[in-house]
């Protein structure tokens, strides 16, 4: 018997601000480790929280993104960003931490973003697809604001991308198949979380393309 839609909309909702409020932390520990002020701290929360979500919404074209609209998101990543900056953990207690509440969010925002993709009327691939942007989208912001290279175009760094694909493709594979229920989302947001925590463990790297060698040239030598 398939789920009201009024049940899964509101599981969803309770789902999306857990995991905001893991990618918000994610944002305001970088913002620590980079030292920023106060300000500095919020807008990297609030970007690492909602950009994800933006940058669906904006490509499925229904009106204003949920964040904009429903100022829950807003005051959650505000909420995660207070709770840092009155904790003010030390720098060497923003390595794993971060980690470990990038990994929960991108667990939860694959499935959620994979869900709403889908309801908005796109077919199994293409919300797979969608689903991964979401759980990628606001690191790959954060990142870039904190004048970082975003984790998921480093080849040195370890999976990011993959496990928010196989969360994300589980998500797509149930919807397709009318097997989705909400208690069994939570199993293809723990797959993505288990894949992303291995790969930091064992430093699981993607494959890179082979090119010819360069030959290191001493900063006093000609080319």
């Amino acid at each position: 018997m398939e789920l009201a839609t009024d049940t899964i909309t509101t599981a969803q909702k309770v789902v999306d601000h857990i995991a905001t409020f893991a990618f918000a932390v994610s944002g305001a520990l970088l913002a620590v480790r980079k030292n920023y002020d106060v300000f500095g701290l919020a807008v990297l929360a609030c970007a690492a929280a909602v950009g994800g979500g933006v940058i669906r919404d904006l490509i499925i074209a229904q009106g204003p993104p949920i964040a904009f609209v429903d100022q829950s998101y807003f005051w959650i990543s505000v909420a995660a960003a207070a709770l840092i900056f009155v904790w003010h953990p030390p720098t060497r207690l923003t390595g794993w931490p971060l980690d470990i509440t990038d990994a929960v969010g991108l667990g939860l925002f694959c499935v959620t973003g994979t869900v709403k993709a889908y309801h908005s009327g796109l077919g199994a691939v293409p919300s797979a697809l969608l689903g991964m942007v979401t759980a990628i989208g606001g690191g790959v912001i954060r990142d870039m604001l904190a004048g970082e290279q975003p984790g998921v175009l480093r080849w040195d760094r370890d999976l990011y991308a993959v496990p928010a694909l196989v969360g994300a493709s589980l998500t797509a594979l149930m919807l397709h198949f009318g097997w989705y229920r909400v208690e069994l989302s939570f199993f293809a947001a723990a797959a993505a979380l288990v894949v992303r925590l291995l790969a930091l463990h064992y430093h699981w790297h993607a494959p890179r393309a082979r090119g010819p060698s360069k030959q290191r040239v001493d900063p006093g030598e000609a080319p």
